[in-house]
């Protein structure tokens, strides 16, 4: 049975938004626009992956994001030998009725932290393709739905880092949007070594918005205006990365759809029921660059994203802005 979500009126989405906003500060300093492009990714009821190196903050944010909504949260430590079962989970035969039963596994959760998921091989990683897809896992030929809001939140080494395995083309498109932290200012990081408890059980913040406030600004956002001509910017960058000579291939329809969601999103959270040309610009490399591969191979995968995100700024700029 589908729950009936109450969409929430436009101030009380705004204050919903900025209790997010300001609990998730208190743990994560100095990274507001991360913070705002994380709360994109919810609205837009998308997935996020969030790819430094290690021990910038990734896992924290996660963890703040978590914490600060009232959903059942899992965290999953991806390692070489984590099988496809380990996340789904597994039938598992019972003596007493005689039947297979399914024993659920961590994937069934609202917020499921993938933490380092290049670690594990990409046959594991595989398995969460349906999961990030459909949200249900098929076990046996049975299909078991996880549950809304459902939200996949991955950190990644970066992929030239010595034991991990580049994500598939397949997975990696499935995920809305890419991130880096990148380093904290000196200000913020002089905090962070003054009030850092170490361990993320530390990180006592309590939930400030209910799961169904979250599904009701998910379905507040899918209700932002998009005007006939924003659409066709849209549609003109996609069509654009096809042709580029510097792509291997162009952006995937879902990459495309994934742009008008987040588009949406970032509308609401700007305080506004309609988009705008800006937003869908501001959006084009954290939704679109992980999509997207270079024809001729650098071999150095800090280059290949900058270069990435170079021709996507060149396109913005050259395909024609709606008036």
């Amino acid at each position: 049975m589908i729950d009936f979500v109450a969409m929430p009126e436009m101030t009380a989405a705004q204050r919903a938004l900025e209790r997010l906003r300001a609990n998730m500060r208190l743990s994560i300093r100095g990274k507001d626009e991360v913070i705002n492009q994380v709360l994109v990714c919810l609205l837009a009821g998308g997935h996020l992956l969030i790819e430094d190196l290690p021990g910038v903050g990734k896992t924290t944010l996660a963890y703040a994001l978590a914490r600060s909504m009232d959903c059942i949260f899992t965290r999953i430590q991806f390692t070489s030998d984590l099988l496809p079962s380990d996340v789904t989970g597994v039938a598992i035969y019972d003596e007493a009725s005689k039947t297979f039963v399914f024993k659920k596994g961590p994937v069934f959760a609202h917020v499921v932290l993938a933490d380092e998921i290049n670690r594990a091989t990409p046959k594991t990683q595989s398995a969460l393709l349906e999961v990030m897809d459909r949200a249900r896992v098929t076990v046996d030929g049975e299909p078991h739905a996880v549950g809304t809001p459902f939200m996949v939140f991955a950190t990644q080494n970066p992929v030239d880092y010595e034991g991990t395995f580049a994500l598939p083309e397949s997975q990696m498109d499935r995920f809305l949007m890419r991130l880096r932290m990148g380093y904290p200012e000196a200000a913020d990081e002089r905090e962070i070594l003054r009030t850092a408890r170490g361990g993320y059980d530390a990180i006592a913040l309590n939930p400030v918005v209910t799961r169904h406030e979250i599904l009701g600004l998910q379905a507040f956002a899918q209700q932002v205006f998009v005007e006939e001509s924003v659409l066709e910017f849209i549609l003109s960058i996609v069509a654009a990365t096809r042709t580029e000579a510097e792509f291997r291939n162009g952006v995937s329809v879902r990459g495309g759809v994934a742009l008008r969601r987040a588009a949406q999103a970032r509308a609401l959270l700007l305080q506004r029921d309609f988009v705008l040309p800006g937003d869908v610009a501001e959006l084009v490399a954290p939704i679109l660059a992980h999509r997207l591969a270079l024809a001729r191979q650098t071999g150095d995968a800090l280059e290949e994203r900058r270069t990435v995100a170079a021709v996507l700024k060149r396109i913005v700029g050259a395909v024609p802005w709606p008036v």
